[in-house]
């Protein structure tokens, strides 16, 4: 017997098996007597802690070596991962493991690395293995290459190529570099509908998401391929037919060809229309839980009208939504067509099963990189071990969604394995960006271009509280404001919020004098939710105001000095309602919002009482256009026989208000030109909002007209000494009407808005270009 090289291996771990049985039958060259260890080496070791060497051998010195034990050991050594090649070797009593060691990856670098981000594939990769310090593997290198070029072939990157380079290094090391030529991506050059007669192609191919190359698919991508959304097309080419009677409806063929060059394709779909059918009946059929007559109000499927798929999924699904209230979780509703080929007509036979009713072990949440399970968790209406209830888990998850932190919001049922009677829920999100940048501006020829900004934080570290700083550098006002709210400062979901701020107001002024007032002080409130959708707000602040006496002071500023001198101390209380039932904060499309607020000082030298009403409600017409309306009434009056606080007053005009005319520019002016607002302003604001063509079904990307219309009036000027022509000026309701661009930047909320006046006055001041970040109404 040869006193070495008894046992050896440079072979891969997965054939590491039948590569020893192979060996263990060639004879006695590779077979060894059982012996006695005296001692074990290890050689070759340059990284790796002998420990790991030694605790990977299933044998110690005093054991009794064989050569299965030598099998096993090389398995193990193999199975670290952190060697290529192993052997064995016996000396006498003694037994010598001699180990190559993997190099290991010094760096992983990326070269014309465009589609996707570096960082986030620099981090996936080395959850799979190809990571800095991590040995390198070149199977593991190969099947990196080979994803990242499928991924490519996702972002329609046909011609896409990827080389791996393995640079050796000293100390046995390596570097892996990835050289991408990313290409052109292939753009969709035609797509056909053929076979189509009750409708024309043109209007089907408006119905996809995948479009030809146009104006806007630099931002849409919806010129490049993908059988995703090519299905996610046909699907909708089969609803727009099922909605309008063609029960027989069927796609027959779909035929993608890609040009020699990989720069572009053609989609060919091929359609078979079949007859429309009209609804003569609809039963119902299965266990109704006694509620026949209930199950029959839900019904939306209406005899007589062409079969409409959508009314029929509306109806299934308000089915298993009430069977859901019950505890049914797992409610079954089938649609069974019963159709007539030769009168054209069909009766919907709805068939329920309520399956077994069950109870909720776990709520679960899932998704969260930043958001504390708690700020979630507070949101659900559904509680472990109570029986499970559909409306209140699809109010948990609306409930979530409102709160703003996250672009999507589901929710997945799940059985309990062993437990017939019992579910998991879980709720699964995904963050999006809450810290917000705003800007405003506009600019006019009179005031040239005014600027606002804030910043703030929807959810700081992650605790659901707010906090935010806003600063107004426009030349009719500067302010500096900090604001915080504790969403949950109890258990019960009152709400606190602080507010601090500092104001100055300088209103336009024909004569170009300095005057301004400011105004400085804090608030603490507190919101107490009476229902889900209702809240009450109460609070308390104090403010000091200081009204300077430099030139081109407005007369009623000055009587106001005169009267009550140049400070005022108020004490304003506050108490308000609101009620929100709007389907998103960031980006809504139906319900309304509803607001009261009433804010009293009787306290200190400015003695007031102040109201605000809002009314605002948005109308789904299809899933792609929505009509908004809003609202809007303030008014306030003196208190204890004084007057009305000038500095107290309402303006108007610019965004959130009446646009096109200037901000804050509408209302009574003084005869130094100076805009002084009123006690008494209202608005309404009405937007249409309209898909951008190429953008598809993106709604956070909007195209949206409006009509503003709206004033500021003073209830409490002297009137018998203005002339006629002004007082028509002062009542007359202003109005503009426009087009503009309603878009969910990364920044925040966009809208930017260009139109012309209505009905104006010569006087007022026109800004028929306006853009905000960051707001809405």
């Amino acid at each position: 017997m040869s006193p070495h090289l008894i046992q050896r291996a440079r072979i891969r771990p997965s054939v590491l098996s039948l590569a020893l049985a192979a060996a263990l039958q060639a004879g006695n060259a590779w077979a060894v007597d059982p012996f006695v260890l005296k001692d074990i080496r290890v050689e070759g070791v340059q990284r790796t802690d002998p420990g790991t060497v030694f605790a990977s051998l299933p044998f110690r010195v005093g054991d009794t070596y064989n050569d299965e034990k030598g099998a096993a050991a090389l398995r193990a050594l193999f199975a670290t991962g952190l060697f290529k090649d192993v052997r064995i070797n016996i000396d006498g009593d003694v037994l010598v493991v001699v180990i190559d060691e993997r190099p290991v990856i010094a760096a992983v670098s990326f070269v014309g690395l465009k589609e996707f981000d570096t960082e986030a594939l620099t981090k996936s990769l080395k959850d799979i293995g190809i990571g800095e310090g991590k040995p390198f593997d070149k199977a593991l290198a190969d099947r990196a290459e080979q994803e990242l070029k499928r991924q490519y072939l996702t972002r329609s990157l046909y011609g896409a190529e990827v080389t791996t380079t393995i640079t050796p290094l000293e100390r046995n090391r390596v570097n892996v570099a990835f050289t991408v030529t990313e290409g052109d991506p292939a753009k969709i050059g035609d797509i056909r509908i053929l076979g189509s007669k009750v409708f024309s192609e043109s209007t089907l191919l408006g119905l996809l998401e995948q479009t030809t190359t146009g104006w806007l698919t630099w931002y849409t991508k919806s010129d490049r391929y993908s059988r995703t959304k090519l299905n996610a097309d046909l699907e909708t080419l089969r609803s727009h037919y099922l909605n309008r009677g063609y029960l027989e409806f069927s796609i027959e063929s779909t035929q993608v060809t890609i040009s020699p060059d990989k720069q572009s394709i053609n989609i060919a779909i091929t359609v078979k229309e079949g007859q429309p059918y009209t609804v003569t009946a609809v039963k119902l059929e299965g266990e109704l839980l006694g509620r026949d007559e209930e199950f029959k109000r839900l019904v939306g499927i209406k005899p007589g009208q062409a079969y409409k798929d959508e009314s029929v999924t509306a109806t299934k699904r308000a089915f298993t939504d009430y069977l859901g209230t019950f505890g049914y979780a797992f409610a079954r509703v089938e649609s069974r067509p019963e159709i007539d080929k030769t009168t054209g007509q069909v009766v919907v036979a709805l068939v329920v099963d309520p399956g077994r009713r069950v109870y909720v072990r776990r709520m679960l949440v899932s998704g969260n990189t930043r958001t504390r399970d708690e700020v979630i968790r507070r949101e659900f209406r559904q509680f472990e071990g109570a029986w499970y209830d559909g409306a209140r888990i699809k109010f948990s998850r609306d409930r979530v969604e409102r709160l703003g932190y996250f672009k999507d919001v589901t929710i997945d049922t799940s059985e309990v394995p062993g437990a017939p009677d019992q579910v998991d829920v879980t709720l699964a999100v995904t963050e999006r960006p809450t810290g917000n940048i705003m800007v405003g501006a506009g600019y006019s020829s009179q005031q040239g271009v005014s600027f606002t900004g804030s910043i703030r934080q929807d959810n700081v570290f992650g605790s659901g509280n707010y906090l935010g700083l806003e600063v107004n550098t426009a030349k009719t006002g500067r302010a500096l404001s900090v604001s915080t709210v504790d969403p949950y400062f109890t258990v019960d979901g009152v709400s606190r919020g602080v507010d601090v701020f500092y104001r100055t107001s300088k209103p336009y002024n024909s004569f170009g004098d300095t005057y301004e007032f400011a105004t400085y002080g804090g608030s603490l409130r507190f919101g107490v939710p009476f229902s889900e959708l209702d809240t009450v707000f109460f609070g308390l602040g104090v403010e000091k105001t200081h009204i300077s006496t430099d030139t081109g002071v407005p007369l009623m500023y000055k009587l106001h000095v005169l009267e009550q001198g140049n400070n005022s101390l108020a004490v304003p209380f506050t108490i308000g309602w609101q009620n929100e039932q709007r389907d998103s904060i960031i980006s809504p499309t139906a319900g309304k919002y509803q607001r009261v607020n009433l804010e009293m000082s009787a306290l200190g030298d400015a003695r007031y009482a102040r109201a605000s009403l809002q009314w605002q409600q948005f109308f789904p017409i299809t899933n792609k256009f929505s009509w908004m309306i809003n609202a809007q009434l303030d008014w306030g009056v003196g208190l204890g026989g004084r007057k009305y606080p000038v500095f107290k007053n309402y303006y108007a005009g610019g965004l959130g208000s009446v646009r096109v005319f200037e901000s804050n520019s509408l209302g009574p002016v003084d005869y130094t030109g100076s805009n002084i607002g009123g006690n008494l302003r209202a608005n309404v604001n009405a937007e249409l909002y309209l898909p951008v063509p190429g953008a598809g079904n993106d709604k956070s990307f909007r195209l949206f007209t409006f009509v503003d219309a709206g004033n500021v009036w003073n209830t409490n000027i002297d009137r018998s000494n203005i002339p006629e022509n002004m007082r028509k000026d002062l009542d007359l309701i202003r109005m503009s009407a426009g087009i503009g661009i309603s878009w969910l930047s990364p920044m925040g909320p966009l809208k930017l808005s260009m139109g012309k006046p209505i009905v104006k006055s010569r006087t007022d001041r026109i800004e028929k270009f306006q853009f905000q970040v960051g707001t809405a109404f």
